[in-house]
């Protein structure tokens, strides 16, 4: 890539959440600063701030989001690679989500600091 790029973390932790296929939108997302929402034949599936969550909603918790902070154009190659890479090298899973203007990855809370460590040595800033 070249260029340094700027990664931000948000200060909230998310959970993963899995609902039947069927199932509408529920209300409980209305109150989300970020979540994101996909619909497949097999499921919906949710990734929102935990505290929204209700406790009988299938769910993998403990997740912290990081987006790149730039607006990303749809012509621009390998940024999920440049940062998948480094943390698959760590052992280090993350789950990813892309929106229109850019990229966002959810780390576990308990490899967060290593995977700062690991970025940060792959030449990526935290803003």
């Amino acid at each position: 890539m070249g260029n340094v790029m700027n990664l931000r973390i948000h200060p909230k932790i998310f959970s993963i959440c899995k609902l039947p296929a069927h199932e509408p939108v529920p209300d409980w997302l209305s109150r989300q600063n970020f979540s994101s929402i996909t619909r497949t034949t097999d499921e919906l599936s949710i990734v929102c701030e935990i505290n929204s969550v209700p406790s009988a909603v299938e769910k993998e918790s403990g997740w912290r989001l990081i987006s790149v902070v730039e607006n990303l154009d749809f012509a621009m190659t390998g940024i999920l690679s440049s940062i998948s890479t480094p943390l698959a090298e760590a052992k280090i899973s993350i789950f990813v989500i892309s929106t229109f203007d850019t990229d966002y990855f959810l780390i576990k809370q308990e490899n967060l600091q290593r995977a700062i460590a690991v970025l940060e040595n792959a030449d990526f800033k935290f803003v």
